[in-house]
């Protein structure tokens, strides 16, 4: 019997219940996919308190990554036993088979294991928009702020700014996450729960702030992220850890110095097959050549989802985290 983490109502990390499921034939367009390892990610906290609302019952996750084990009517390109991963808004990750769209799926490089790429599809591919589609003007020599340096995200992120040439100025909140981030190409690392990092940036930048600030902790950091930008700036929200970003009033946009500020979501990025096939392929390739190492620091079984959701919002997690199936 098949098994997966589900959840009736939303709620703290103990609505989720890991129970035993059938899984069918895939219908036309769907395939079978048998999952090798699946994602745990900070954003299916938001899914499992309704601050995502989703209807109830529903599976948990959008990340895993795994083999084909059958393929439905009309699907093309794609064929039992072929390697796999995906990300996306359908739940249903945390289990060890699914049936599901074949136009959800990425085949997976050869030279890259399930583990990497179920700890670094969502992550991986939120890093290159940023980088690659957000702010295309970002060239060699310019200066990011990345908050939360340390997570998945934002190891990725700092690896492959480096690779661009830009300096990178990371925020965290223990001596142990600073040195986790200096190890992965931070510049400079800030700890903002003894530092008052808008007054360090500008020390940093010699007065003149951030080209960018890729935020994904949210209410705690987001006003004062304003305050670290450069004139034309962007603040860039990809997360709320901490909580919903407060209000922004868009004269201090104008005071501040025409600051722009966005909400981007995986989802847009990658709704286009083409280009989520090229972010993914350059991905991969970085991944696959050694130039942007994953960090796996948390392996969880699938029936230890409430204490993995435990772990995550308490941080007590550092870089990716996965479910070995």
């Amino acid at each position: 019997m098949e098994h997966a983490v589900r959840f009736y109502q939303a709620g703290a990390p103990d609505v989720l219940r890991y129970e035993e499921v059938k899984v069918g034939a895939p219908g036309p367009g769907e395939v079978r996919v048998r999952h090798k390892a699946v994602g745990l990610n900070y954003g299916d906290t938001y899914f499992r308190t309704g601050y995502y609302p989703q209807p109830l019952p529903n599976g948990m996750g959008v990340e895993a990554a795994g083999v084909i084990e059958a393929v439905g009517p009309g699907v093309e390109g794609f064929s039992a036993g072929d390697r796999v991963t995906y990300t996306g808004m359908l739940l249903g990750a945390y289990s060890t088979v699914r049936v599901m769209p074949a136009a959800s799926l990425i085949k997976l490089p050869n030279n890259i294991a399930f583990e990497t790429a179920a700890a670094m599809t969502m992550r991986g591919l939120t890093s290159a928009y940023c980088l690659r589609r957000i702010c295309p003007t970002l060239k060699a020599g310019d200066t990011i702020l990345l908050h939360a340096a340390a997570g998945g995200v934002g190891l990725i992120v700092s690896q492959w700014a480096k690779l661009l040439d830009l300096t990178v100025i990371g925020t965290v909140s223990t001596d142990e996450k600073a040195a986790l981030a200096r190890a992965h190409g931070c510049d400079h690392v800030i700890n903002y729960a003894r530092e008052d990092f808008p007054a360090r940036v500008k020390e940093l930048t010699n007065g003149l702030g951030c080209a960018v600030v890729y935020d994904s902790v949210g209410k705690d950091t987001a006003l004062k992220s304003l305050d670290c930008l450069k004139r034309r700036g962007m603040l860039v929200c990809v997360g709320t850890a901490s909580g919903p970003v407060p209000p922004i009033d868009a004269l201090q946009l104008a005071i501040k110095g025409s600051l722009y500020v966005t909400r981007p979501a995986l989802a847009d990025y990658i709704a286009d097959p083409a280009e989520r096939l090229a972010l993914a392929s350059e991905l991969f390739a970085l991944v696959g050549s050694g130039g942007i190492k994953i960090e796996i620091n948390q392996r969880y079984a699938l029936k230890d989802a409430v204490r993995a959701h435990k772990d995550l919002e308490s941080r007590k997690t550092t870089g990716s985290s996965i479910f070995v199936v």
